[in-house]
């Protein structure tokens, strides 16, 4: 099972369409890529499953949220979903967002609390060998590069400027992020190619899920 170009076709022709009334008129024929398009984030979530503990998988509403953006369209031109982990323990999550010609995979944490942006920022500055390990490894960083991002233009408040990690405490999300090309979408092997791109993000969540869910004194939280 693989996404059909034609569901690319139809995101397409939202992006030029997108309105209310085109909306309505084309609405069984968006049901059906909706559904077609999540059987294959289903595989996908079932494929992490064998090495990872998935909470479930949502698909967002192709809805937007209007209210206090000056773009008024009512509609994303995309599909887009996330995998949650499951249990307290077990932190951070995955993201894949599909737009013809602006399609990636995420992987991290987003805009997190200011108690867990804190808890990083001071293992960070307690020792920050972990984080320069994974960001090293060749096949992480072929596949997921570096940080994406905003990040503070001086130092955090509480944290010196002149630390020698200061870049990443400076960080406002510790996100990764990973382009796909449209031809790779509707291939054969995105599926597998997904879930190994996320499989590789596994030493980051892994050593974040430790650092959140213990305190300062590495004693467990849960």
């Amino acid at each position: 099972m693989k996404i059909s170009k034609d569901s690319l076709e139809f995101l397409n022709k939202l992006s030029v369409n997108n309105n209310r009334e085109w909306f309505e008129a084309h609405k069984e024929t968006f049901k059906s890529h909706q559904l077609s398009v999540k059987s294959v984030l289903e595989l996908i979530k079932d494929g992490l499953g064998e090495t990872d503990d998935i909470e479930k998988l949502k698909l967002f509403r192709i809805y937007r949220d209007v209210r206090f953006s000056k773009d008024k369209t009512p509609y994303k031109d995309y599909f887009s979903a996330s995998l949650t982990r499951m249990g307290n323990s077990l932190r951070g999550g995955y993201y894949i967002h599909l737009k013809p010609g602006d399609a990636f995979l995420a992987v991290g944490f987003w805009d997190p609390n200011k108690e867990d942006l804190f808890r990083i920022r001071k293992e960070i500055e307690t020792d920050a060998s972990d984080f320069k390990d994974f960001l090293k490894d060749p096949l992480f960083k072929k596949t997921w590069g570096n940080f994406s991002g905003e990040t503070l233009k001086t130092a955090p408040k509480g944290f010196s400027k002149d630390h020698p990690e200061i870049n990443l405490l400076r960080r406002k999300n510790f996100v990764f992020i990973h382009p796909i090309p449209d031809s790779d979408i509707c291939s054969e092997e995105f599926v597998s190619n997904t879930v190994k791109a996320f499989q590789v993000s596994r030493p980051f969540l892994n050593l974040m899920s430790d650092i959140l869910s213990t305190d300062l004194n590495g004693q467990a939280l849960f």
